[in-house]
């Protein structure tokens, strides 16, 4: 650059350049700041969608009947407060699975969050098939008590009365089903005394019982303890009376007339895996998820084993409680706490533990197996049931369960003049 009598002036040539390169940088800072921006916007979207492509829960998407203190103006904002709940679950806490809330019978919130497969990196949605785990034990409750209506089995009837084989003679059904039987553990059992290389089903363990003839816990009827084998019997119980398979006798009288199109029970080694049947993944160094495998307890049935969704879940709670698969009183009978021989109460009915110490009423089972864990809550004063799903060894259903009953409580409106 030259001034007006011919010199150059490199002053003014040096700002120029400086000039230059300042708007240089000024505009790829801006590039880059609007890069992010659009970045972050796509993630939130994305990470806010539901399997089907919406923010909004399906449970708004569908024609719904109006729900008493739940407007859809207020069910928007509660489902909008859970949902962020679980995208932070999923986000920092790995939580892959399902969730949904009723009240009144009613859907009002649900959603899938994270992977069916984290090795293809599929996404869960609402036919996804979860392993009930232990919430699998009311169906083989309800498959019991559907054969005492009929006459079939009695409640207070001896085990040996239909497995005239185990030593067992003074346990009852109902013993079996609130889990004060006495049993010994029947995975130690498969783990230390089956030598086949095919896992065992039910009748080989009863057989296996049979010869290995351990001692009981403890006298029938003494205590409450949580027993799996208690219920490995039951299944076993209704396929000798039924004169079929347990999965045929639960998918005939209860899948089928509540249409629960997504459900069935697996039996490892001997049943088709689904399409739409999930494995359980651990977790590895807090970046992995690693498949668990299928053991030699996993072709028992009657204690887990059931698959299902959350709409279908749904659909079995409200079939339950309106009769449509039991009498009222056997209902009742069900979801009342049981009592030792000495009368003292237990908080379990068959296939329900049942907790009623913080003057609510509360019904509801966990379970826990391979990666899996799985609840069911129903808190019948307010009519609220909570369906919770996941199969990446998620640490605190709990906890998040009880946020969401907090959320639910949180946007209930009151009618005016209660």
């Amino acid at each position: 650059m030259v001034n007006r009598n011919g010199v150059l002036d490199k002053n003014n040539m040096s700002l120029r350049n400086h000039t230059s390169i300042i708007r240089i940088l000024l505009f790829t800072i801006g590039i880059l700041v609007l890069s992010t921006l659009i970045f972050s916007v796509s993630s939130w979207v994305q990470s806010s969608k539901t399997i089907e492509g919406s923010f909004v829960p399906d449970s708004l998407i569908n024609e719904k009947k109006e729900i008493p203190g739940y407007p859809d103006s207020v069910i928007q904002k509660m489902g909008l407060k859970i949902d962020s709940v679980f995208i932070n679950a999923n986000k920092r806490y790995d939580f892959h699975g399902s969730i949904l809330v009723s009240k009144n019978g009613e859907k009002i919130f649900s959603k899938e969050y994270g992977y069916a497969d984290f090795a293809k990196k599929t996404l869960l949605n609402s036919k996804s098939a979860f392993q009930l785990a232990s919430v699998s034990k009311q169906f083989t409750a309800v498959a019991v008590l559907m054969l005492y209506e009929q006459g079939l089995v009695g409640l207070d009837d001896t085990l040996t009365k239909y497995f005239p084989e185990l030593p067992y003679t003074r346990i009852t059904i109902r013993q079996l089903l609130n889990h004060t039987s006495g049993l010994p553990i029947y995975f130690w059992l498969a783990e230390h005394k089956w030598k086949e290389e095919i896992a065992p089903t039910n009748e080989d363990m009863i057989a296996l019982m049979a010869e290995q003839n351990l001692s009981l816990f403890f006298r029938p009827g003494a205590i409450f303890d949580y027993s799996n084998t208690g219920y490995l019997i039951l299944a076993a119980l209704v396929e000798r009376l039924h004169g079929d398979l347990f999965s045929t006798f639960v998918e005939d009288n209860i899948f089928d007339p509540l249409d629960m199109d997504d459900s069935f029970v697996y039996s490892f080694g001997y049943t088709t895996t689904r399409a739409n049947q999930l494995a359980g993944y651990r977790i590895y160094r807090r970046r992995y998820h690693i498949e668990i495998p299928c053991t030699v307890n996993d072709a028992v049935v009657g204690d887990k084993n059931i698959y299902s969704t959350g709409n279908d879940m749904l659909k079995w709670i409200n079939g339950l409680n309106t009769y449509k698969l039991l009498k009222k009183e056997t209902l009742e009978l069900m979801y009342s706490k049981g009592e030792t021989r000495y009368g003292r109460k237990i908080p379990y009915g068959f296939g329900f533990r049942i907790n009623d110490r913080k003057e609510e009423l509360h019904i509801y089972h966990d379970g826990k197996w391979n990666g899996f864990r799985t609840s069911i809550r129903q808190y019948p004063e307010n009519d609220i049931v909570i369906i919770f799903l996941e199969h990446s060894s998620y640490s605190s259903p709990a906890s998040i369960i009880k946020q969401v009953r907090s959320i639910v409580e949180e946007f209930k409106v009151v009618p005016s003049g209660e």
